[in-house]
């Protein structure tokens, strides 16, 4: 797994002489925001799961700063937020929006929100755009939480389940070609 990972991420040194990031030197020296540990890893595929379904380019701010702030591997978490693109974003949200109706109790009796995208005019844009997002509101803002929590438990989980089958069956392999 450490090979796979190590042909695609950038290395410490790499980092260090980017002159983008010299100013922020100190908060990216830690260890773990670099190493291929099982933990590191798991971690970083979580914070890169959750921070994939904040709007915008404010992703990658996120991933960074959760990534530093609970020190696991930083590379990877920014790696998984691409998740989320052009093709993946509507059947997230609308799964989220689904989740979140769910959840707050919106469909009982409620007549469900039109999921389609509203024909915005030049001169009424701004404030089509806002009733349509008002739709939406409350189921959204509580399904958007609820799966990318969802989505970054089930991906933790999974990496390290992944991650321990693994190394398992290198030992398997390297018992059974001793013997």
């Amino acid at each position: 797994m450490r090979k796979l990972f190590r042909r695609f991420l950038p290395s410490l040194e790499t980092v260090k002489n980017n002159r983008w990031l010299k100013p922020f030197g100190h908060w990216l020296k830690q260890p773990n925001l670099w190493h291929l540990h099982r933990r590191s890893v798991a971690g970083g595929v979580a914070v890169g799961l959750f921070c994939g379904l904040i709007p915008g380019p404010l992703q990658m701010i996120g991933s960074t700063s959760l990534a530093v702030l609970f020190r696991v591997n930083l590379p990877v978490a920014l790696l998984v937020t691409l998740y989320t693109n052009p093709f993946t974003i509507v059947p997230l949200y609308a799964l989220a929006y689904e989740m979140g109706a769910w959840v707050s109790g919106a469909h009982s009796g409620v007549p469900m929100v039109h999921m389609s995208f509203p024909d915005l005019h030049w001169n009424s844009w701004l404030r089509e755009l806002w009733d349509w997002m008002r739709k939406l509101g409350k189921p959204l803002l509580i399904g958007l939480p609820l799966l990318a929590t969802s989505l970054a438990i089930i991906g933790y989980f999974a990496v390290r389940m992944t991650w321990r089958v693994a190394v398992i069956l290198k030992w398997r392999a390297r018992q059974k070609s001793k013997s």
